[in-house]
């Protein structure tokens, strides 16, 4: 009885040893960064209508008439309801100017109605802003270039993080002069994309061409590798 117990107990300390040797076993923790560059064919534009009248009501409805007026054209231009939104409606007093004789009173309102709009065909994004301006917009605040589907090159942007570490990877092995082993374990931090913004001041804008450039999409990703003996 004592012997199996023994054995039983000796057992248990080879197979503890074994597990401590495999966790302690050396390891290679690399990150690898890619990216991909796609051609945009999609268009964001922000864009709104002000109207001031002594009126609080009076301006509300300037403001919403012309802003009715442009949801109808781009409507009539194709633009799907699905790429309209109205994102902002504001109204705000108007203060006279500050004179030490007088006391500040409002003199007036200032009604806002601010509009998203995504336009998938970009040979017509000039004709579209040249559109709204001639109906009443006279904001333009945001103009940013983007993709309608950017999985395929988010996916081009991970095999190429993936290969820049496991390039990394042996690199650094040959240089330690130790042999690379198996992936351990891959994860995914940081990178994603963005839409490519164009700064614009608010202003009136008649149609014209517009460069669309290109769209980056940007990848990292962190491997561990077992380095064998």
């Amino acid at each position: 009885m004592r012997r199996l117990a023994l054995i039983t107990a000796c057992t248990l300390i080879l197979s503890a040893g074994a597990g401590f040797a495999q966790d302690s076993a050396p390891k290679l923790t690399v990150t690898g960064e890619g990216e991909a560059v796609a051609v945009p064919d999609m268009a964001t534009v922000s864009l709104g209508v002000s109207a001031q009248n002594p009126d609080p009501g009076a301006a509300m409805n300037e403001a919403s008439e012309v802003a009715g007026a442009i949801l109808a054209r781009l409507d009539a231009m194709g633009i799907a309801a699905r790429d309209r939104q109205t994102s902002d409606v504001g109204l705000q007093p108007i203060w006279n100017s500050h004179d030490s004789d007088r006391p500040r009173e409002i003199t007036g309102y200032e009604a806002s109605n601010r509009l998203t709009v995504r336009v998938r065909d970009l040979d017509q994004l000039g004709a579209v802003l040249g559109a709204v301006t001639e109906d009443g917009a006279n904001r333009l605040s945001g103009l940013s270039f983007g993709l309608q589907d950017p999985d395929p090159v988010s996916e081009a942007a991970r095999r190429d993080a993936v290969a820049d570490a496991m390039e990394r990877a042996k690199v650094l092995a040959e240089a330690a002069g130790v042999t690379l082993g198996p992936v351990l374990s891959i994860s995914e931090s940081g990178g994603g994309y963005a839409p490519s913004p164009m700064p614009m001041m608010e202003a009136r804008v008649a149609a014209a061409p517009i460069a669309a450039g290109e769209s980056t999409i940007n990848a990292r990703v962190t491997m561990v590798f077992e380095l064998a003996e």
